[in-house]
């Protein structure tokens, strides 16, 4: 039987530690996750955000999981930025479904100052709604954090998509330094940060390992981390990738869990085709966010009905939001 307690919850997650809990036994890798999960959470409170697409397609980067790449055929047409009113009704609409926090995603290698004016319109008023507001609008040039944090900006997406070694098989037209710089620019804002990764784009689990680690080592660790599931957009370069293993994704949740204590772990892209039962595993990993609504940017996800179904059979609530920063805007 492992010794769990042996496990030292202040330790430093290197990628031989994390790959030493990808091993664990199942049953015990969950029992740890949830109990470092109640260690820090309500055990039966998910956090809900709502993910709108306020420029989509026509996207100048290679990421070969992306449907809004211009590199790609799939069928996705170009849109034009989202007026302001556009955007203030979708978030009433996710307020008033129960979301708690409103994400807008710009399809850009990075924004434009002129691009930038208009979203920084949209935070503001979807702030004065009482929503935590998050963006995520790719790499940031200086000066822009600061723009968005005095606008009143809670959280900015940037993911890691992948291990450092495994990141130019999926993307070639950035680098993973840019992917920190970005990010080293949202901190020095004083912007939260919510950055995790995709699984299943025929990464080995040591490189899902050292994607935990490289999050992990993240200083401060990200409040917020997506955990995605790979969905293969037909047109893509990773369309006929093998399907990860859901009970794989089930340990990669509760790995994230356990390295990142205090951090949000949400179930993002891929949570439709997980299905119920995988997806109560993941809640008993550690999972306790989830992105709310028909469509994630371009992609599907379950519906706000089928959510509350599960809800009720699980008895999870909504995670109210916390020390709204409203007054800040």
């Amino acid at each position: 039987m492992t010794d769990l307690s042996e496990i030292n919850p202040a330790q430093t997650w290197d990628r031989a530690a994390i790959e030493a809990l990808f091993e664990l036994p199942f049953n015990d890798l969950l029992f740890r996750a949830q109990t470092v999960h109640r260690a820090h959470f309500d055990a039966n409170a998910v956090q809900m955000s709502t993910l709108l697409s306020v420029k989509t397609g026509g996207c100048s980067e290679d990421c070969g999981y992306c449907s809004q790449s211009a590199h790609y055929d799939t069928g996705l047409e170009r849109g034009r930025l989202l007026d302001v009113a556009e955007v203030v009704t979708a978030a009433q609409a996710a307020k008033a479904s129960g979301a708690t926090r409103f994400c807008m995603g710009a399809a850009w290698r990075g924004p434009k100052d002129k691009d930038l004016d208009g979203v920084i319109d949209m935070v503001r008023q979807v702030k004065a709604l009482g929503m935590e507001t998050c963006v995520t609008l790719g790499m940031l040039q200086a000066g822009q954090a600061e723009k968005l944090k005095a606008a009143g900006l809670d959280y900015y997406n940037h993911n890691l998509d992948t291990a450092p070694e495994f990141y130019g098989q999926v993307v070639t037209t950035h680098t993973y330094e840019d992917r920190l710089d970005t990010l080293s620019q949202v901190r020095e804002a004083g912007i939260s940060v919510c950055c995790g990764g995709i699984v299943g784009l025929g990464e080995s689990r040591a490189m899902r390992a050292r994607l935990i680690a490289e999050l992990a080592s993240l200083d401060p660790q990200p409040e917020s981390v997506p955990i995605n599931k790979l969905v293969k957009v037909p047109g893509t370069p990773l369309a006929a990738e093998a399907d990860l293993d859901p009970l794989e994704f089930v340990r990669t949740i509760a790995v994230a869990r356990i390295a990142m204590p205090t951090s949000h772990v949400r179930l993002s892209a891929g949570r439709r085709e997980l299905g119920e039962a995988v997806q109560a595993l993941c809640f008993l990993a550690g999972a306790n966010s989830i992105f709310y609504g028909d469509k994630l940017l371009t992609t599907g996800n379950p519906d706000v009905e089928a959510d509350e179904a599960l809800f009720a059979k699980l008895g999870l609530k909504p995670e109210p939001v916390k020390g709204c920063r409203c007054a800040e805007a």
